[in-house]
């Protein structure tokens, strides 16, 4: 078989790079589509709504969102994994991201060869909080009071593989307790049935518990986070409460399909990170419950991968599927 010289083909190969990098250079020139791959009004969703004005305006074009809901998230992410890699379909993932790889075992898709990271957008924090007529005050007193009587306590949780059930399932596995998960459709009835006393806890998002632990109606223990939360400033951290080396948050980033050209990655990541970077954006995420976390997109593809390999362990560990 002829083969050109050495030159030529390099030759070659740079002029059927050139109109990659010329669409690259001209990108974008029509809306962008971000999928959400959960229903209208959940965490993922209104993280979506909170940076896309702001984000389109930076890019120039309006960023169009698309709820696909289904399969625990599934279902959106991989609709964007099998999209045109030219930066027009992207999407928006939970920490889901990292946790649905080992929680089904029939994935569409491959999270680390399917997926081109673009960057984070946000953390936010859940809490754990508790049924009022628990006699346990603290961490430290829910602990004992579990260690005490194995699997008689009963915690609710949005679901199985939901972020609730995880920050649970973590909670347990840091202090090697035994707490029996129920699972509901939705975090609303689960919180619900811990304000009546059908379960004694429950580790909602944070904003969304908010209301009912200013009411008197549940008992927050402790966020889930490294740090204390704005939204509620008193409530310690769950390891400065009773339990060293826990740390839970829901992350929200933002990806495209893998072979996105990377001057279009890196559009798509520059100005994501300035549009989070404006105060009247961060005031706006801080009063939701979410923390801007702006990030490269090396630092994103480190998490995820990073993050997979920690939640690999837990589910394993807990024996637990979402099939």
């Amino acid at each position: 078989m002829y083969k050109l010289p050495f030159v030529r083909r390099l030759a070659c190969c740079a002029l059927l790079a050139l109109p990659i990098l010329a669409a690259a250079q001209s990108y974008p020139e029509r809306p962008v589509k971000l999928v959400v791959p959960y229903a209208p009004g959940g965490s993922a969703d209104i993280a979506a709504r909170l940076i896309a004005d702001d984000w389109g305006k930076a890019l120039g074009q309006p960023i169009v969102i698309e709820n696909r809901s289904g399969a625990g998230g599934n279902i959106g992410v991989d609709i964007v994994s099998k999209a045109k890699n030219d930066g027009y379909t992207i999407g928006l993932q939970t920490v889901s991201l990292a946790i649905n790889p080992s929680l089904y075992d029939n994935m569409p898709y491959d999270t680390l060869k399917d997926l081109a990271p673009i960057g984070m957008v946000a953390t936010s924090q859940h809490v754990l909080v508790v049924n009022n007529d628990l006699k346990a005050r603290s961490v430290a007193e829910l602990i004992a009071a579990a260690k005490a009587a194995p699997g008689q306590l009963l915690y609710g949780s949005a679901g199985s593989g939901s972020t609730f059930h995880m920050a649970a399932e973590l909670f347990k596995s840091v202090s090697k307790t035994d707490i029996m998960h129920i699972p509901y459709r939705g975090g609303g009835p689960a919180m619900l049935d811990t304000i009546g006393g059908h379960v004694q806890m429950s580790f909602p998002v944070l904003s969304a518990a908010l209301p009912q632990v200013q009411g008197g109606k549940l008992r927050a223990l402790g966020v889930t986070g490294p740090k204390r939360s704005a939204l509620m400033p008193d409530v310690p951290t769950i390891g400065e409460a009773g339990l060293p080396g826990y740390s839970f948050e829901t992350w929200f980033m933002v990806f495209a399909p893998a072979g996105t050209p990377a001057p279009v990655l890196e559009k798509l990541n520059a100005t994501l990170n300035q549009t989070l970077d404006s105060p009247a954006l961060k005031e706006r995420m801080t009063r939701e419950g979410y923390d801007p976390a702006p990030s490269s997109i090396e630092q994103a593809r480190k998490l995820l991968a990073g993050d997979m390999k920690k939640w690999n362990t837990v589910i394993s560990a807990a024996g637990i599927k979402a099939n």
